[in-house]
């Protein structure tokens, strides 16, 4: 795959090690490169290419984004991936013949983009999955039967990743084609937890065509055909399904479907501990999130809800990355909408600390920032520079 080569991030570069309390020398060797490599680099004397970056970011424990210059965006990674996707929606059915490794290093090579996706890291993940699933539909189509199921669920959850990346980068027809590969993995998963978890991460798809009413019935179906047992896995799976009903259900307007799927959703929130299951985290906690975004989807007189639970709860640092940036952003509409642009504006900035790919993709934030932008046109640099950040 080809590389980008960026410029002027070698000051990033220089106070991100200092903050981290490196030399250079240090951070040559934690990166994989030379001493005189990361000296020039620093002063400016040559590019850095995109696996360069990578690396450089993996060892000061920072998302590369941080080191980028405003000039570049992080959906360059996202176009660079682009090849590599389109040739395995090409050819699936019929991969190129090539090494693949065993199930346990797929397991874990999977279980890192996950992780990925789940601390909204998408240009790490456009860097690495192509890739990833093309071995994967090499994998399985020459996995012993009693290994293919497993294989399958890797794809599944191999494809959510890319699909996170090309949907939060408004690639939608890219994302629907990832979809349609993943509810093919997901068929031959033979695991009902994963048709649920195709049918939960499908529902995006009506809300890009703001078909809400429709997604709503879509999720209702699959809920019924969701596994009925009290293993953690199902109750998560069934809870995650009700949480997205109830998003659904708001930004329909059905103020009383909303509230039967929250309920539901407390309700076996309630039964299981908070964590991520199949890749989809779910508890108490993530309810509570949710209840914030159906307020926000209901508007009007719903919004004193969502300002009422933040003022009595936030999101501990437990959650993903992804999901508290959420709340926050969630947050940050219902006080623009409430006349509290200031705390608005900051909502904003605690979403683009905790998860910067995913606040400065978001259409909210965008949208949100340049309204910011036009009530307060005195305001300080800090907006306008805020509202350029994300191309508001």
């Amino acid at each position: 795959m080809p590389s980008i080569v960026y410029r002027g991030v070698g000051p990033r570069i220089a106070y991100e090690r200092r903050i981290a309390g490196l030399t250079q020398a240090d951070l040559a060797r934690a990166a994989g490169t030379s001493l005189g490599t990361i000296r020039k680099i620093e002063r400016g004397e040559r590019g850095v290419s995109d696996a360069t970056l990578g690396a450089i970011a993996d060892a000061l424990d920072i998302d590369p984004t941080r080191l980028l210059p405003d000039r570049e965006r992080p959906e360059d990674r996202m176009h660079v991936a682009m090849p590599g996707l389109a040739a395995v929606l090409a050819s699936y059915e019929e991969p190129d013949d090539a090494p693949c490794r065993a199930l346990p290093a797929l397991r874990e090579a999977v279980a890192a983009t996950v992780g990925l996706r789940l601390g909204a890291q998408y240009s790490r993940i456009a860097r690495t999955v192509p890739d990833l699933l093309a071995e994967l539909c090499r994998a399985l189509s020459t996995a012993p039967s009693a290994d293919r199921p497993a294989v399958a669920r890797l794809l599944a959850d191999a494809c959510r990743a890319a699909d996170a990346v090309a949907f939060k980068h408004g690639a939608k027809d890219l994302s629907a084609r990832l979809l349609d590969l993943m509810r093919w993995a997901g068929a031959q998963a033979v695991d009902p937890v994963v048709d649920a978890t195709v049918a939960y991460v499908r529902a995006e798809l009506h809300f890009s065509a703001r078909t809400h009413g429709v997604g709503l019935r879509a999720i209702e179906r699959a809920l019924d055909r969701a596994p009925r047992t009290d293993a953690a896995e199902a109750l998560a799976a069934r809870g995650a399904l009700h949480m997205r009903a109830a998003v659904l259900a708001g930004r329909a307007s059905d103020s009383a479907a909303a509230d039967i799927h929250l309920d539901d959703a407390r309700g076996l929130g309630d039964r299981v501990p908070e964590g991520v299951y199949r890749g989809t985290a779910f508890g108490p906690d993530s309810v509570r999130t949710h209840e914030v975004s159906v307020a926000v989807s209901l508007g009007d007189d719903h919004l004193g809800r969502a300002l009422s639970l933040a003022r009595e709860w936030k999101p501990p640092a437990t959650l993903p990355a992804e999901r508290r940036s959420g709340f926050y952003i969630e947050l940050g509409r219902a006080q623009l909408w409430s006349g509290r642009a200031d705390a608005a504006f900051e909502s904003l900035k605690v979403a683009r600390r905790i998860a910067p790919q995913h606040a400065r993709e978001h259409r909210w934030v965008r949208e949100d920032a340049a309204t910011l932008r036009r009530l307060k046109r005195a305001d300080a640099e800090s907006l306008t520079n805020f509202a350029e950040w994300c191309h508001a």
